[in-house]
């Protein structure tokens, strides 16, 4: 089973849940609070690969929700200096496995990292 750093929302249901999820099924989960991480434009970077900006942001955010922010015309270094100053932006979780890094719980990219087991794993 993996080790995966999940960095979340604490105050994000949905990211406690993911974060239980991975860990009922064997993963050994390091949590952290997305939002007390000292990020950097280097150290943020690379959990977005190949994504569009649009993926990089939180759909929920209040600030995207009201359309504050224009997400079709943002450029990369933009997104990531809004995303470093205000963390809650960020489409959470951030998960780093080994080497690798991903943003957003989407099973199926996950798969292509983790082993994904079913429930119970770990012998409950």
């Amino acid at each position: 089973m993996a080790t995966i750093v999940f960095y979340g929302n604490p105050q994000s249901d949905e990211n406690l849940e993911q974060s239980n999820w991975l860990s009922t099924r064997g993963h050994e989960v390091d949590v952290r609070d997305l939002t007390q991480e000292a990020w950097s434009v280097s150290s943020l970077r690379p959990y977005f690969g190949a994504k569009p900006i649009r993926e990089w942001f939180n759909p929920n955010a209040p600030r995207v929700k009201q359309g504050e922010i224009n997400l079709e015309n943002i450029t990369p270094q933009q997104a990531l200096v809004m995303l470093i100053l205000e963390p809650e932006l960020i489409n959470a979780p951030l998960m780093r496995i080994g080497s690798h890094c991903e943003a957003g719980f989407n099973l199926k990219e996950l798969a292509h990292w983790i082993e994904i087991s079913p429930l119970g794993a770990k012998g409950h």
